[in-house]
């Protein structure tokens, strides 16, 4: 008796999980930035002398504000630092991240194994670190 080559089954984001996440990111996002429309403004904050977090807004239109997410570590490379780009979507109350590190354009999923070693779940990994990321900061606001 030999064994068949079991089914390989291609991931498939679960659309309400990730839609939630969005929703709960936005939410937390809105607390964090009093202002989201005005391009080029900054916000940082300080967990302690050596590490800050800084979000910087990108790009503001009528519906959508994008920013940048990164983290400011004095005696640190930077490939070790967290940086995201993430778009609000104000009509629908949703954040989505865009890009992580590297990674240009985050795809819904990806085939595994994969050149690059993303994970099949790559989109909706890094938008739970942003959920995290989000409430260590609003735990550290002063």
């Amino acid at each position: 008796m030999h064994k068949k080559n079991p089914i390989k089954r291609k991931y498939v984001p679960h659309l309400p999980s990730l839609l939630a996440m969005g929703e709960h990111n936005y939410g937390k996002l809105m607390m964090l930035l009093p202002e989201v429309d005005e391009v080029n403004l900054e916000y940082e904050f300080s967990i302690n002398e050596a590490l800050t977090y800084r979000i910087a807004i990108k790009d503001a239109a009528r519906y959508t504000t994008t920013i940048d997410i990164a983290q400011v570590a004095k005696n640190l490379p930077k490939f070790l630092l967290p940086s995201l780009t993430v778009r609000l979507y104000h009509d629908v109350r949703s954040a989505e991240v865009l890009a992580a590190q590297n990674i240009g354009r985050i795809k819904a999923s990806y085939d595994y194994p994969n050149l690059h070693m993303h994970q099949k779940n790559e989109k909706f990994m890094v938008n739970v670190f942003l959920t995290e990321w989000l409430t260590f900061c609003m735990q550290h606001q002063s």
